[in-house]
């Protein structure tokens, strides 16, 4: 291996989702439809935020950031798998098992720091709405869209870069249907600690701190949302960030449920439903929730699509 001349083991079996024929049909189905309708999903949201001058906003321009990585993330995973319920290969080799690793580690962090920077966007938007323009002016927006991204992939070339180093003797079986850190490091004939360390101030970054900020914007939200006397002006602002906020509370419980248990095995059978969660269910409902709870997206759906309703 060019990677490492210690490494035995040069290709991983994944373990599929069920044994049994008549369910591997049913999955195959079901997960086609799934990677279609999430395609499909983000591809409209992105097309209807770039192609309608009114959705030019920094809200809009975020979600187009969450469609991309969501298109992305299925894209990852959902191929490979349907190929193991084809029944072609259960194999993935070496590389490809890293390369699934880059990309899974750079998309989770990415948008788990996107809901955040979105979460302030709605705090600025209903807590300080004079200041909006100024505080969430095109530089500022497209600067924060570039750090989420960036950051990501400094956090991913670390992870992944530290998996590199590590020695495959064998086994080879990785218990879940994709390549994810916690799930191969089990597998690792090398000392781990420097990895495990390294998920554990991921997890404090990504996940508790930015999952902190983001309840904080929504405190502040809610609060601000209480004050407004109106019936309608209080269903007008919560509106705006309602959808928002059943996306952070999804993901968010699914992401943390498998990424806060680093090298533990015992719950791997569980994790596999909540992986597909947040790397297939998820991705799939995310333009549907923002659409049927967006006025301002129907409408341009409606505008470049006559035949939505």
């Amino acid at each position: 291996m060019a990677v490492s001349n210690y490494t035995t083991v040069v290709e991983f079996v994944l373990q599929g989702l069920s044994g049994d024929p008549r369910l591997q049909a049913l999955f195959l189905v079901f997960f086609s439809l799934l990677y279609i309708l999430a395609l499909a999903g983000n591809t409209l949201i992105i097309i209807a935020i770039t192609l309608n001058p009114s959705l030019h906003t920094p809200m809009y321009f975020l979600l187009a950031n969450l469609a991309l990585l969501d298109i992305v993330c299925t894209s990852t995973v959902l191929p490979k798998l349907l190929e193991g319920l084809v029944g072609k290969s259960s194999h993935i080799s070496y590389k490809g098992c890293l390369t699934q690793i880059f990309f899974m580690t750079w998309i989770l962090a990415a948008e788990l720091l996107l809901l955040t920077v979105m979460a302030y966007d709605r705090y600025v938007a209903i807590c300080h709405p004079l200041h909006y323009s100024m505080l969430m002016s095109w530089p500022i927006c497209v600067l924060l869209a570039g750090i989420v991204w960036v950051i990501g992939i400094a956090n991913t070339s670390v992870h992944t870069g530290l998996m590199a180093r590590l020695n495959f003797c064998g086994p080879n079986q990785i218990r879940n249907f994709l390549c994810e850190v916690p799930t191969l490091l089990l597998l690792s004939c090398s000392p781990t600690t420097l990895n495990n360390i390294m998920i554990v101030l991921a997890d404090v970054y990504f996940g508790v701190v930015n999952f902190v900020f983001t309840m904080i914007s929504y405190s502040f939200i809610i609060a601000s949302i209480l004050r407004i006397r109106s019936t309608e002006g209080k269903k007008r602002a919560f509106s705006t960030c309602s959808a928002h906020l059943v996306v952070v509370i999804l993901y968010y419980s699914t992401v943390i449920y498998t990424y806060l248990q680093p090298g533990s095995g015992s719950s791997l059978e569980n994790s596999k439903l909540v992986t597909l969660l947040y790397t297939a269910v998820s991705p799939t409902l995310n333009p549907v929730i923002y659409s049927l709870r967006n006025k301002d997206v129907k409408v341009a759906l409606r505008k470049l699509f006559p035949c939505f309703h």
